[in-house]
């Protein structure tokens, strides 16, 4: 009959060998914003997110372990508090001059390029002129989102008054709003009208977009200062993805532009404004 003691020091080693390992490769979780803005981020559906921005979370989840990129859902208001307060870590395809300023983080260039443009019905009459005055015309916006022609501020109250704004929480409807008449100019990017073309090609030829953007988005990555991964080695694993050919996979048939990174100016740590 086995004694007693060596058959528990077994079972402890027994034990040991099976969660050791489990134990050691344990990834650390990483919690990215889920702010809706399509095609980057689109509806959650069961508890799941359609868009790019799963895509590129799926890509850094392969190429390592250390890390567990997870998206969470938020909105696009509540994005900078839950920053804030620690509920994520991670915001993605952003822009320091959204609303981001006073809000310490870390700073990654991600080389991606993608524009918001003006977009109106298409009309024999109408050419590239009509967009050079928005005055006087029925903007279609998207509420939340900061315009560079309305100086980036999100108020609704000043958008609606001061460019005859009509607010929602859709692009489709957005654009619709333009092809039926009830708008005269909505704004989207130029990624989401691509897609959006591609989902309704009964309403290729009906949609004039100006030559002129309204702003270019070079995407960044914004990290809080304490979160598990830091700008340095985010940075890494982009270029990782960058160098073989997964960036340019994901972004280029929505037109959005991978570009190269300078290494050292790639990474900034950006404080308290």
């Amino acid at each position: 009959m086995p004694h007693p003691e060596r058959v528990a020091w077994g079972l402890w080693l027994l034990l040991g060998v099976m969660i050791g390992p489990s134990m050691a490769a344990a990834a650390e979780r990483v919690q990215v914003s889920g702010a809706h803005f399509p095609p980057y981020v689109g509806k959650f559906e069961e508890e799941k997110a359609t868009g790019l921005l799963p895509e590129l979370l799926t890509a850094l989840n392969q190429i390592q372990g250390q890390y567990q990129f997870v998206l969470l859902p938020t909105a696009v208001a509540r994005r900078f508090r839950d920053f804030q307060q620690g509920r994520i870590d991670i915001a993605i395809f952003e822009n320091p001059e959204w609303g981001w300023q006073g809000i310490p983080h870390q700073l990654v260039d991600m080389g991606l390029e993608d524009a918001e443009v003006y977009v109106a019905r298409n009309e024999p009459s109408r050419g590239q002129a009509y967009f050079d005055q928005l005055k006087g015309k029925r903007l279609a916006l998207y509420n939340g989102y900061h315009y560079r022609f309305a100086g980036f501020n999100a108020d609704p109250e000043f958008l609606r008054r001061e460019f005859n704004a009509t607010l929602t929480y859709s692009h489709d409807s957005n654009l619709l709003m333009v092809l039926r008449g009830r708008a005269d100019v909505a704004l989207v990017t130029r990624s989401y009208l691509d897609d959006f073309l591609v989902r309704h090609p009964q309403y290729e030829g009906q949609l004039l977009m100006a030559d002129t953007v309204d702003q270019v988005y070079h995407h960044y990555a914004l990290l809080r200062p304490e979160s598990p991964i830091d700008a340095k080695a985010f940075a890494t694993l982009l270029d990782h993805l960058r160098r073989d050919g997964r960036l340019t996979r994901i972004f280029e048939p929505y037109r959005i532009q991978v570009m190269p990174v300078a290494g050292d100016s790639s990474i900034t740590t950006d404080g308290k404004d």
